[in-house]
């Protein structure tokens, strides 16, 4: 009876991780809609809200199974109950107070999933989730992909370029990113069923190819330079030193040729020295800022129409932009300077837990949390990912934070 409810959790955790990754109910309720097509339009989110809704009660069922464990991790990290609070609180200076108690609810429901994993599983049976959850996003994809091109593949603007499961390319492209690292991890560190492993990481790399999402291909390429120089920092004291003098030196000497002649690297991938002209959203956002910096507009309350100050925003940059194109500006747009501080301070303390974890363990799993939060802060520069509820990203970064304040699962270098 024990091994079946376990065995229920695991599908039920497995299940609620493909639907916050946004796959594959969205797509198909959207009828496989294409960014650009003339027959674009809203869809019935009902089913999608059901199954949040769901996931919000279970999670809660199951985390007073064990609430002096939750009480402890919540006691432990105060950041990410504190931006929580001035989300709650935001209702009292919100532009539209109704949607912020929506969106804050679903936020909270979000965050509990996030405590939920958190206090139930430990990172190396995460990880071992997250592959059984991104094995099902592939194996999915390309029976939409060759089946259901419809669905699977992208027409419009971005037509041929493949989405897989996802509403979009630039959907499946991060969670193909994240999965190589997922299969990396568990190719490593699993001495079974490693064939199958190294072609979940094939697969994985294959159909971000396809997906043609640049910036996921570079987040990969950025943590794959994490993951080594994590290995770097276990090793002894006359090969650490050299070999991070060299991974340091390669990509200063990268970041020098992308400042002084940006067109050359980015221009290579299809790309401008504008980031495809966020540089503008970017500027236009920061002049709504300076009109209430310290409170922000409220959660979620900011881009709500032409009746929102979203509008002025709008205008200056001459399209309807949906959001702010950067996590910690949009942080700062809905909550205010405060939670914009304390946010980064949350991101610098788990940073730093993360890599004392790498350096004082032995098992590859460790790497994990470092390089997400790495991930998160790479992401946030050019999409809005803190914060987000129904939040795949929000969801990983709540479960990872909190599972590094636990003592490590194996015994510390001595």
């Amino acid at each position: 009876m024990i091994k079946r409810l376990e065995c229920a959790e695991k599908v039920f955790a497995v299940v609620s991780l493909l639907h916050y990754s946004g796959g594959p109910l969205v797509v198909l309720l959207a009828g496989g809609v294409s960014e650009g097509e003339a027959s674009t339009g809203d869809f019935n989110a009902i089913p999608v809200r059901i199954l949040y809704l769901l996931n919000y009660f279970i999670s809660f069922l199951l985390i007073t199974a064990r609430w002096k464990k939750v009480i402890y991790l919540i006691s432990k990290d105060k950041f990410i109950g504190i931006l929580i609070a001035i989300a709650v609180m935001s209702v009292f200076w919100s532009y539209d107070p109704n949607i912020t108690i929506s969106r804050v609810i679903a936020l909270i429901g979000t965050t509990l999933f996030g405590v939920y994993l958190a206090s139930r599983y430990t990172l190396k049976q995460q990880i071992q989730l997250l592959g059984w959850t991104f094995g099902l996003a592939i194996l999915l994809s390309l029976l939409f992909i060759v089946a259901l091109p419809k669905y699977g593949i992208m027409g419009g603007v971005h037509a041929g370029a493949w989405r897989g499961i996802y509403p979009h390319k630039n959907s499946c492209g991060p969670m193909m990113m994240l999965s190589s690292i997922i299969f990396l991890f568990l190719a490593i560190s699993e001495k079974k069923k490693r064939l199958r492993l190294w072609l979940g990481l094939a697969l994985s790399v294959f159909i971000l190819l396809m997906t043609r999402s640049t910036s996921a291909l570079l987040n990969l390429i950025n943590l794959l330079n994490v993951f080594f120089v994590f290995r770097a920092l276990r090793l002894r004291i006359d090969w650490k030193v050299p070999i991070l003098c060299l991974i340091i030196t390669v990509s200063s000497s990268l970041f020098i040729i992308i400042k002084t002649d940006p067109e050359l690297i980015l221009g290579a991938f299809g790309k401008s020295s504008n980031l495809s002209g966020r540089d503008e959203i970017w500027a236009a956002v920061l002049d709504i800022i300076w009109k209430r910096p310290w409170l922000g507009y409220g959660y979620g309350a900011f881009w709500l129409g032409e009746n929102s100050e979203a509008i002025n925003i709008w205008y200056a940059v001459g399209w309807k932009v949906p959001y702010a194109h950067n996590g910690w500006l949009e942080m700062w747009l809905d909550l205010g300077f405060l939670a914009l501080i304390i946010s980064a301070f949350g991101f610098m303390f788990s940073f730093l837990r993360s890599v004392y974890l790498v350096c004082i363990t032995t098992t590859t799993e460790m790497f994990w949390p470092g390089i997400y939060i790495v991930y998160m802060f790479l992401a946030n520069i050019s999409e809005s990912l803190l914060m987000v509820q129904n939040g795949f990203s929000w969801v990983l970064y709540v479960t990872i934070c909190l599972s590094i304040l636990l003592p490590p699962e194996k015994p510390v270098k001595t």
